[in-house]
This record gives C-alpha cells, sequence and structure tokens, in this order.
C-alpha cells in the first residue's frame, strides 16, 4: 500500500511539472496571460515585461518556499520510537537575516522598476498628432475631438434580448494609427475609470479633475473598452469601442460626424454636478 502510494505521489508530482513546463512553451503564457498582444502601442510592451518577470520572481519565490516547507517537514519529522519534543531553538541568525533582507529586496525591486515604467508611461508627448477629450457619465461616454472640434455623444450600452449588447450603438472612439494621442480625462458626475482592456492601461476619471493619457497606436483593429471603477447600477453597460484606423478612414469618420452636425464640444456645461470647483454656479455662490 506504501509503495501504491509513493507511486502515485510521483506520479502526479511528474504530471505537475510537466504541465508546467508545457504551459511555459505558449505564447499565451510569454505574455503573462494577459489579454492582448505585443506592439498595440508604444507601451503595451513595457507593461508586458514587468507584469511577466514580475510573476515569473514571484513562482520562483513560491517553488523555493514550498521546498522549504517539504525539506523542513521530511527532515524534521518525529522518527518512529522518539518521544517528547525536539530539541528548540530560540534564535537562527542566519535564517531570520534570509527572511528579512530577500523580501524587503524584492518589494524595492518591484517598486523600483514600477515606478520607473510608470514615469516613462506617464510622459506626456510633445505635440501630439490628435487631442481627444473623454467625458465620463453614468452610464456612457462622450468623446470632444477638439483638434477637429466634433464630438461623439455616447449612450448606454442596450441589452440584447437573447443576452449580450448591441455593438453596432456602443460609443466609439476613433484613433488614426502611428499617430501621437493626447486622452484628456473628465468626469460628469461620479468616479469613472477609463480602461482600454488591450492597451493594459486605465485612468481614473475624478469629478473636478483633469487626467492625461498620451500613446501611440501602432496598429489597426478595433478594441473594447469599458469603466473600471464601480458607479453605480448599469456600471456593467458602460462600455465602448476604439477603432484604430488608417488616417483616410480617420479623417472620414470626422466629416461624418461633421455632416451630422455634431460640431463644437460637449463641454462641463452639461455636467450633472455643477456645484464642483471651478464651475460658474460654485464661483458665483463663493
Amino acid at each position: 500500500m506504501r509503495h501504491t502510494l509513493k507511486r502515485g505521489f510521483r506520479g502526479a508530482s511528474l504530471l505537475t511539472v510537466l504541465a508546467l513546463v508545457l504551459a511555459g512553451c505558449t505564447s499565451q503564457s510569454a505574455l503573462g496571460w494577459l489579454p492582448t498582444e505585443r506592439g498595440l502601442t508604444n507601451q503595451v510592451d513595457r507593461v508586458i515585461d514587468l507584469w511577466v518577470v514580475s510573476w515569473i520572481v514571484l513562482l520562483i519565490v513560491g517553488i523555493v518556499t514550498w521546498l522549504l516547507i517539504i525539506w523542513a517537514s521530511v527532515v524534521y519529522r518525529r522518527r518512529r520510537g522518539q518521544s517528547g519534543l525536539p530539541a528548540q531553538l530560540r534564535y537562527n541568525m542566519p535564517i531570520e537575516t534570509f527572511y528579512t533582507v530577500v523580501p524587503l529586496i524584492l518589494v524595492l525591486g518591484f517598486f523600483a522598476f514600477t515606478a520607473r515604467d510608470q514615469t516613462i508611461i506617464e510622459a506626456p508627448l510633445e505635440d501630439p498628432d490628435v487631442s481627444i477629450e473623454v467625458y465620463g457619465k453614468r452610464w456612457a461616454w462622450d468623446f470632444n475631438y477638439l483638434n477637429e472640434n466634433v464630438y461623439s455623444a455616447g449612450i448606454q450600452a442596450q441589452e440584447l434580448p437573447g443576452g449580450g449588447v448591441d455593438a453596432d450603438a456602443l460609443p466609439k472612439l476613433y484613433l488614426p494609427v502611428d499617430q501621437k494621442v493626447e486622452i484628456k480625462i473628465e468626469s460628469r458626475d461620479v468616479i469613472h475609470s477609463f480602461w482600454v482592456i488591450d492597451f493594459l492601461y486605465k485612468k481614473d476619471m475624478i469629478p473636478a479633475r483633469t487626467n492625461y493619457w498620451y500613446f501611440i497606436p501602432q496598429e489597426e483593429g478595433v478594441f473594447r473598452g469599458k469603466c473600471a471603477e464601480l458607479c453605480g447600477e448599469y456600471h456593467s453597460l458602460m462600455l465602448f469601442e476604439v477603432h484604430v484606423v488608417s488616417e483616410q478612414e480617420y479623417n472620414q469618420q470626422i466629416q461624418a460626424l461633421r455632416a451630422q452636425g455634431n460640431v463644437g464640444r460637449l463641454g462641463p456645461e452639461v455636467n450633472v454636478l455643477q456645484n464642483l470647483p471651478g464651475t460658474s454656479l460654485n464661483s458665483e455662490s463663493e
């Protein structure tokens, strides 16, 4: 019986190791199982590399920890014929130094590399080719194309009877490929979060505060976006799409908005909250 258990344990261990090795060969594991692909923007590869290196380091830490636990359980187990407690150690300076210094180095390392990459990602791009103002509102999005003086007013995602949503009715943000983009991020009511899933970055939308995001889309395609901050009853339906297109198609979309009469800017005058710092109503009350 004991030999059967040992063989079963060895077989399970072998299968586990084999599964980990094979999983390491997949393209998804090379991305850290992130929902994207390399090269979509000038920032995506940096985020992927930071994430993958982080979980590899943590996987190694986990393996070492489990090996130490198993080693201690086997080496210091009670043998047949033994009774009472084993010899107790009050201090072990090498071990205590190890488990204090190593975690400190790991935390400082993660912090340093994250801060470095965040600083690079957050750095403004000089002379953006496209400047777009995004307003989050319960539960949709407004896009102001500031350079072209046109806007697109979005509505909440429309649920279909059989499940899902009507993709054609989703708010759509158009961006020209290989152009420097400046996103000006605002909120009309409560805190939202502007998240383009495949671009691996999101920024909070805070009332009375303006945030910015600078990047260069490098691949054409349609990408999902959503609010990443719980903002009320229909938060799950606060969806949008990002269409990265050629410069010619981008200009055609701008002309289509102009032909629909969407000329101008949907600014703070249509915000739900009109008593925030900096608004005319708040200034008059002061």
